[in-house]
């Protein structure tokens, strides 16, 4: 008797996992391949271990909803790949961008910067049409969408079509340089992919980089702060070891007892930047150290700075603070990091250097701080003096 045969299971490409925890409860992530990297997606949702009938009815509906969130994934990674199937200067531009934005959504190495990538594709999304290809984008399109950048409201997307408004919020130019940016990113892609012959937006001159002030503390401030009492002691712990050791505030609320080891004398964080998504081992110093408190438990997943929260409040009360310690200057906790760079940058710490341990992609990132010191242009002029004055 012949066995009818059965049409083999369709492949997922994205497939739902479950890990256990201690607890007995279960978490849901997303297991699939993307750009030739292998992408563990976390989804939020969490089975429960036990076995009650609520229990079980949560369970149901948490698994209904990991799945179509799996579909949705799936969906997104077939559009991306039927968007890569190169047809050349007739390929779609717009499904193309998206499927770019959506790359860097699923990716951890590119999460950090995925938001502006989604903002700009909202001010294509008005500029040109679903029928744009890349056929169409000549210098001449992106010298338009520079100047409709240049022009047009902020958040105009969201505004009503015949909405008037009394004042003009353009958009700034820092959102300005992003968004003509991930045009021109956009565009080498398909360059190198070899969708175009070349990139149009080469011929056309960017924004300005903005200067923006940095606002930094001496050493004899941050020497003043550590003597003066703070209304919430984990804010005062927080911001000084961001002082000495340049961490983001995200970095600093999310660090775990499990992120800090000990390598023979050092004390080093080993972790991921949560902007950047990039892997970081960073050396600190003992000073630092002292601001890290008695140790948590490192297997369950402790916070360092367990109680510290940021709100309007404690950036109100950081600036109480400063005051209490004879500071004058307005600043907000990023302000911490920016000490850190000077601090290095004045004791002859080279510019390199302080680029790995500020967690910098970029070197040009990290020269903004170049301004800031002033003491080697004294020196220069203390010498000139020098010379005048040895010529008497």
């Amino acid at each position: 008797m012949n066995k009818k045969k059965t049409a083999p299971a369709t492949e997922q490409l994205v497939k739902l996992r479950k890990r256990l925890l201690p607890s007995g409860n279960t978490v849901l992530f997303l297991d699939y391949i993307q750009n030739d990297e292998r992408i563990r997606e976390s989804l939020g949702l969490t089975l429960l271990g036990a076995k009650t009938v609520d229990a079980k009815e949560r369970n149901k509906a948490t698994m209904i909803k990991a799945e179509n969130l799996r579909l949705k994934k799936e969906r997104e990674l077939l559009m991306g790949k039927q968007v890569r199937e190169n047809q050349g200067p007739s390929t779609l531009f717009l499904p193309y961008y998206r499927a770019m934005v959506e790359d860097r959504h699923g990716n951890p190495d590119t999460q950090g910067n995925w938001g502006n990538w989604r903002s700009c594709l909202r001010y294509l999304e008005v500029y040109c049409t679903e029928n744009t290809t890349f056929a169409d984008i000549t210098p001449k399109w992106v010298q338009g969408f520079k100047n409709y950048l240049d022009q047009v409201e902020k958040d105009t997307h969201k505004l009503p079509s015949k909405a008037s408004k009394n004042k003009f919020n353009g958009l700034s130019q820092s959102s300005k340089v992003s968004y003509f940016n991930k045009l021109k990113a956009c565009l080498n892609k398909a360059f190198k992919e070899h969708v175009i012959d070349y990139n149009p937006a080469d011929a056309v001159q960017g924004f300005r980089v903005p200067d923006t002030e940095r606002q930094y503390l001496t050493i004899e401030e941050v020497r003043s702060l550590m003597a003066t009492d703070c209304k919430y002691p984990q804010l005062k712990r927080a911001f000084l070891f961001g002082c000495l050791t340049g961490l983001r505030k995200s970095d600093i609320l999310k660090l775990t007892w499990g992120e800090v080891q000990k390598f023979g004398p050092y004390t080093r964080l080993v972790f991921k930047q949560k902007k950047t998504g990039g892997q970081e081992y960073l050396d600190i110093p003992e000073a630092a150290v002292e601001y890290l408190g008695e140790r948590g438990d490192a297997k369950a997943g402790d916070l360092v700075f367990r109680t510290f929260k940021y709100s309007a409040e404690t950036s109100l009360e950081l600036r109480r603070w400063a005051l209490m310690a004879g500071i004058t200057k307005d600043f907000t906790f990023h302000c911490s990091r920016h000490t850190f760079a000077v601090l290095l940058l004045n004791s002859g710490t080279d510019i390199y250097t302080v680029s790995k341990l500020l967690g910098h992609r970029e070197l040009a990132t990290t020269q903004i701080y170049a301004h800031l010191i002033d003491q080697k242009k004294q020196d220069a002029v203390s010498r000139i003096s020098n010379l005048l004055g040895d010529n008497k």
